[in-house]
């Protein structure tokens, strides 16, 4: 496995060196999810506990149907856990291949925004966890609950709570990936606020795709993402217009 180290936007590298440099990272991905994964498997219980937590205490006994189903069960939600835990790991391979890519300039204008993803995406699952799985599940467990004797397999139940919160984390990235455009000079503000109602639009799409198919977690849901949404507009003027004085030097220095 090849020594990682930092390479200049001007160095010359070859397709083997490249290909190298992307296994090395894709293999520290994977240590670095090995070991969440072992963390999380070695306090699996505690795990369980803090995603059942939001059911309320009666249903907090789930069930398996299958001899193999609670070993299972319990493996896949470790793995979950453990993605989230190595996520911001994992992103930052991800930035740290890209960047030679990048010309100095938009380096300066991207760099701010690094340190914002990790911490978006855990603003993300918190605000998933603590208010999008509780609403949903109380609306969930409550529709026509006279008509129906409900009982909760594990196995569904954690695959809806894990990619909830997957979900919540990777759609509080909206500021990163607006800002990004913004500041690479992809769209403009302008643009940004003319297309505001197709942008709502497409945020109503992207809430009803996320898990939870009740129209409750849709709103809960959709909120965030306006309000993002609208905070990203607001931090491109800002951020924006630094990235745009950066790249008006050099022309002025040419002519």
């Amino acid at each position: 496995m090849a020594r990682l180290k930092p390479i200049r936007h001007d160095e010359e590298v070859s397709l083997v060196d490249h290909l190298d440099e992307l296994r090395s990272r894709i293999i520290y991905s994977l240590i670095a999810l090995a070991l969440a994964f072992g963390l999380c498997f070695w306090q699996s219980g505690l795990v369980l506990d803090i995603a059942a937590a939001p059911l309320p205490e009666a249903d907090r006994q789930l069930i398996v149907l299958a001899p193999a189903e609670a070993f299972m069960t319990t493996v896949t939600v470790c793995l979950y856990a453990a993605i989230i835990v190595a996520a911001p790991f994992i992103s930052f391979q991800i930035f740290a291949y890209v960047l030679p890519a990048f010309s100095p300039r938009e380096r300066r204008a991207i760099m701010p925004l690094v340190v914002a993803i990790p911490a978006l995406f855990i603003a993300g699952v918190v605000f998933a966890y603590f208010v999008v799985m509780p609403a949903a599940v109380d609306f969930l467990l409550s529709f026509n609950s006279d008509q129906f004797s409900t009982e909760l397999r594990a196995r569904e139940y954690y695959s809806f709570f894990a990619t909830t919160m997957i979900a919540g984390g990777i759609v509080f990235q909206v500021p990163v990936i607006v800002l990004a455009l913004v500041r690479l000079r992809i769209v403009t503000i302008a643009q940004l606020r003319k297309n505001r109602r197709y942008a709502y639009l497409g945020i109503a799409v992207i809430a009803a795709a996320l898990p939870g198919v009740d129209p409750i977690t849709m709103l809960i849901e959709m909120v965030p993402l306006l309000l993002l949404y609208e905070l990203s507009i607001l931090l491109a003027r800002g951020f924006g217009a630094a990235g745009a004085g950066e790249s008006i030097e050099p022309i002025t220095q040419e002519n």
